[in-house]
């Protein structure tokens, strides 16, 4: 397999050499062993994939460390790094490699872009390991490993036994009720054992999740939704809770529709700062459906910890449980598919009017629903245990627009008001806004008013040649 080799500007080569190890970035000596460099790589692999930079290296000098471009004499001379990238996973498919060359430097450094993997990668040592921060963590331990299954969605939980009773899933309301508008030619245990919900004379989380009544009585705090409304724009604190926090339950069907209608019912109450006054907040209803539908169909049933829906002055934030499942990245969220419970999945889209529809397109339908309102993108972040989605009620114009659109309809505005209607948080950085908008002419400052009084206006002068250039626009005053 031919490596390409890639010719990096002065600017580029002073920008790897400043690099900060993280947990998406590593930096090796061209020296190190190709079996030690495999701990690195397995690590990448069996998190969120990332950057290995091998020829780049750490020197003490007399003003403390500092960084060397120390690469490969030729490419031949990486050889054997290549033979054990091979043998770790049988496509070898797991990483992506680029020699970096610059004028000047020392050698040839290679570049190894690590993916995400579905499977487990081990090192040469074959012991498994995992990136948290920068460092290179061993799986130590049958619980460590079954967590790791876990987060990569190799183990589901939907298909653990419970001590839940046949005939309490098999005799629910919300079984009956399915079986009679879906397909009422077939008997509740026919059907549930055919599902596989039924195994070994016992109910699997997935069936209880699916066709108990009232999941939560049987898988405590995991199966649950929390709702917190927090009167503010800041972090959530105690103080800001509008309410004890609300808790939905139900079976995983109504768990969805219930959450959103209450959510929709808070949401209606947030005003907010708008060029015509205080105006209601709007979210697109499909954009939160999704994440929540998302949230509770592909969270981590093994963790013990309920979704939550953060509602806040300016943004939703829902935290569902577990990290991203199989191969699935930040970047390839709406771009890729993977279910960690795909017997949730594919059930729960057999209800009338179910709440996944489109299979495999809520998150893409989510930012498209945001768009269509002019509203930014949601921020998707993995955390060390759960994924989080933020909606924002922020707009996609600028915040020079912002402001000109609020002077369409308003004599002033002030450093307050311009940061409520942008939902920029800093006093300075709103200040160079104003100042942005001065240097183009369309803003002045108002005379005689200083410190928390100071407020800006559309300039004057361009009004006035405006009005000299047009002429009056009523003819009663011609």
């Amino acid at each position: 397999m031919a490596i390409p080799l890639k010719k990096i500007t002065q600017a580029q080569y002073s920008d790897l050499l400043r690099i900060e190890e993280s947990h998406f970035v590593d930096l090796k000596s061209s020296e190190i062993s190709p079996a030690s460099l495999t701990k690195t790589i397995a690590a990448f692999c069996n998190t969120s994939g990332g950057e290995i930079y091998v020829g780049i290296e750490e020197a003490e000098s007399d003003e403390g460390a500092i960084r060397i471009w120390s690469g490969f004499p030729n490419q031949e001379a990486a050889n054997a790094v290549f033979q054990v990238l091979e043998k770790m996973t049988p496509l070898a498919n797991h990483y992506e490699a680029v020699f970096l060359e610059a004028e000047g430097a020392n050698g040839l450094v290679l570049s190894l872009t690590t993916f995400k993997t579905q499977e487990i990668l081990q090192a040469s040592n074959g012991k498994t390991y995992v990136r948290r921060g920068a460092q290179n963590l061993p799986v130590d331990g049958e619980a460590a490993l079954e967590r790791l299954k876990y987060d990569k969605g190799i183990k589901t939980f939907e298909d653990q036994l419970t001590p839940a009773s046949i005939e309490e899933v098999g005799n629910s309301m919300i079984t009956l009720e399915f079986l009679l508008e879906i397909i009422p030619s077939s008997e509740p245990d026919q059907w549930l054992t055919k599902q596989r919900v039924y195994l070994d004379g016992k109910v699997t989380v997935a069936g209880v999740l699916l066709y108990s009544d009232q999941p939560q009585t049987i898988l405590p705090k995991r199966s649950a939704i929390k709702i917190l409304r927090y009167q503010t724009k800041n972090e959530g604190e105690r103080d800001f809770l509008a309410f004890d926090p609300m808790t939905v339950e139900g079976p995983i069907y109504s768990l969805i529709f219930d959450a959103v209608d209450h959510c929709k019912k808070l949401i209606e109450d947030i005003k907010k700062l708008g060029p015509d006054g205080m105006e209601p907040i709007e979210y697109p209803e499909e954009a939160l459906h999704e994440v929540v539908t998302n949230a509770v169909l592909h969270r981590d049933y093994s963790i013990p910890a309920d979704v939550q829906i953060r509602i806040f002055d300016n943004r939703i934030e829902v935290e569902s449980p577990g990290r991203l499942p199989g191969h699935v990245t930040i970047e390839k969220i709406t771009k890729t598919q993977f279910a960690r419970n795909p017997k949730l999945v594919r059930l729960v889209n057999k209800f009338k009017n179910p709440p996944n529809k489109d299979v495999g397109e809520g998150l893409r339908t989510t930012f498209e629903a945001m768009d269509k309102l002019r509203l930014k993108k949601p921020i998707i972040s993995e955390k060390d245990d759960s994924v989080l989605v933020i909606l924002r009620h922020e707009s996609l114009g600028s915040p020079e627009q912002l402001v000109m659109e609020y002077l369409e309809k308003h004599d002033e505005i002030s450093n307050s008001t311009g940061r409520e209607i942008t939902g920029i948080k800093s006093e300075n950085t709103m200040k160079e806004v104003f100042y942005r908008l001065r240097d183009r002419n369309k803003l002045e400052q108002v005379p005689n008013r200083l410190g928390n009084k100071a407020a800006w206006r559309a300039n004057q002068d361009i009004q006035v040649q405006t009005e000299l250039t047009l002429g009056p626009t009523d003819p009663s005053e011609s």
